[in-house]
Formats: structure tokens, sequence, C-alpha cells
């Protein structure tokens, strides 16, 4: 079967480390209590001077560099992300210009924390109908400009970075297996920016009620997390005729502890096998899973051969598994 396969990945996380102590500071919290309630220690904050395309840039030019791929190849560029540099132009066309593409299709999608596994299998459809043969994708984020600071439930979790892979056709064995994505709007509030946007426009009573940060509701978006990554995670595999354990590498969306080692559990995966970079980077939505992939790679974590899945959650809601062979 023509499959879609990664050729390089590549990331960026700012230099600027905010640990838990930090927080301790201006905010009724402790080391302890955001340790025990995440497993996040510290995260990467940006400058005030820097967007999501120059992360993106620097994610992208390290893709391209180790896929070996020359840039007049990209077809298209796809950027997953929630806190773009505008509302547009897209980030995308942005990084197209500071990356010297052709005139290619270049957009972003909005998917949240799931937004990567949706940026892949809209380019896995384009490379298997041989309408694209390699697609630059890339998940960023800075969530530390749309938390709220006073927030001690929220502004704790989260934190910046960029990842970025470069697919291509494969006719072998390696390339991506299976995919599954969802959603449900119906939680939609359980996740949201409130203003912003059409239906609440910046006012002066917007930014006074603090409208213009993240909310959550942290329970009820944790036990849909729970029950929904672990369904997809199961689906995919069995999809792809295989089970948790012949996964060599499960990387899923880093959004707190428990949630990834019950998404294990309930795969039948070995919570040696979870790649977990929480403690130090913290929830960077859609940057979470390429991160962590690059970093893996880099690391002779994942080698040619290897079973990786990646699975995530996040607002709309949304969810989706992706299981891919190295």
């Amino acid at each position: 079967m023509f499959k879609a396969k990664i050729y390089g990945t590549g990331a960026y996380l700012p230099e600027r480390i905010i640990t838990n102590r930090d927080f301790e500071k201006y905010l009724d919290t402790s080391d302890e209590w955001i340790t025990e309630r995440s497993g996040i220690k510290e995260r990467r904050w940006v400058r005030d001077d820097q967007a999501t395309s120059d992360m993106v840039l620097e994610a992208s030019k390290r893709a391209i560099e180790s896929s070996g791929i020359l840039p007049e190849k990209i077809d298209m560029l796809i950027v997953a992300t929630i806190s773009p540099d505008h509302l547009f132009p897209s980030t995308a066309c942005i990084v197209q210009n500071k990356l010297n593409l052709r005139h290619i299709p270049a957009f972003d999608i909005s998917a949240a924390c799931t937004g990567f596994i949706y940026a892949m299998e809209i380019a896995r459809n384009f490379i298997a109908n041989k309408t694209a043969k390699y697609i630059l994708v890339a998940a960023a984020e800075i969530l530390s400009k749309i938390a709220d600071k006073e927030d001690r439930s929220t502004v704790v979790l989260f934190g910046d970075g960029a990842g970025a892979v470069l697919l291509g056709p494969s006719e072998g064995k390696s390339g991506i297996m299976a995919t599954r994505i969802y959603s449900d709007g119906n939680l939609a509030k359980l996740l949201e920016l409130p203003a912003g946007g059409s239906r609440n426009p910046p006012t002066e009573e917007t930014v006074k009620k603090r409208m213009h940060y993240l909310k959550m509701q942290g329970n009820e978006t944790y036990k849909h997390a729970v029950t929904k990554m672990g369904n997809v995670a199961v689906e995919v595999l069995k999809i792809a005729g295989l089970t948790g354990k012949d996964v060599k590498v499960f990387i899923p969306h880093q959004a707190n502890y428990r949630i990834m080692e019950s998404t294990a559990v309930r795969a039948g995966i070995d919570i040696e096998k979870v790649y977990i970079t929480i403690h130090k980077y913290g929830n960077m939505s859609a940057a979470t899973i390429p991160v962590a992939l690059d970093e893996a790679v880099r690391e002779g974590k994942i080698n040619p051969g290897d079973v990786v899945l990646l699975d995530a959650f996040g607002g709309g809601l949304t969810w989706g598994a992706t299981v891919l062979r190295w």
C-alpha cells in the first residue's frame, strides 16, 4: 500500500525556563502541589518579542535538514496552532516566506492539542493521493501569552515550543499504518478562549473580564481525556493489526502524567515504553508530540522498523491517534 512516512524531524524550545518555584513567588501554590497533580516540574516560555512563526521557522529548518530533502521539493506547508501570530494571514504563510519556499499551499489548522495528528492525517491523504510528494507539517504554541497568570489552576500547566516533520511517500514497510481523528463540539465549552473572535470581539469589558485568556474545566476535561485517548489508541492498533506489545515507543500528548499512564494501561503498553517530556516542558498543546518525537529520534530511542504510537486529546473537543512504522 502506498504510504506516507516521516523523512525528518525538528524542534525548537525557548531558552527561558520557568520552574514551579517561580510560581510560588506570587501564586498560592507549591512545587509539590503542581508536581503531584500534573507531573510538571518546569516549562519553557518565549521572550516577549518572539512569535509562533519564529519557533516554527527554527523547527522547520531542523526537520528539513534532517530529512535530506531540498526545500524546493516541498509541495505544501501545514501549521497546527491555536496561538498563531495573527488571525490572518496564517502563520504558515509567514513561515513560507521566511523559508523562501515556492508558491505552494500553506495554511494553518486549529485542533488544539490534537492539531499535529490532524495535520499529519491531512498531509498523508495528499501524499497517498499523489497530489503532493513532500509536505512539511509543523505544530507550535505560545501558550504563555494566552494563559491567565493569575489563575493557578491553568497557568502552571502550559509551556511554549514547536516541532516539525517532513513527510513523503513510502512504498515499503515504513510509514503511517493507521490514523483515527475525532471531535465532539458538544463539549466545546470545556476548554476555550472566550474572546477575541467574532462571537466576543475585543472590548473594554472582555479585557476586564479576562476573557482573552484560555479557560478550562479541568476535572471534566480530565475524565474525557482518559476515556477517549485510551479508546482511540486501542482502535488504531487494531486497525493496523497490532497490539500494545508491538509498540516500541508510545508518545502521548503531554498534558498530565496520570492521563498518559492510564492510556498506556488501556492500550496494553508497558509504562517503560512511554516517552515522557511533561516534567521539563509542560503542556505545549499541539507541539507536545512533535517535540517529543524529535527528541526521541535524536536520542536514538526510535530506530528503523520500530512501531511508534502517537495519541492526543484537546479542545474542541478533539482526539486522535496515529500508529506508524519507522
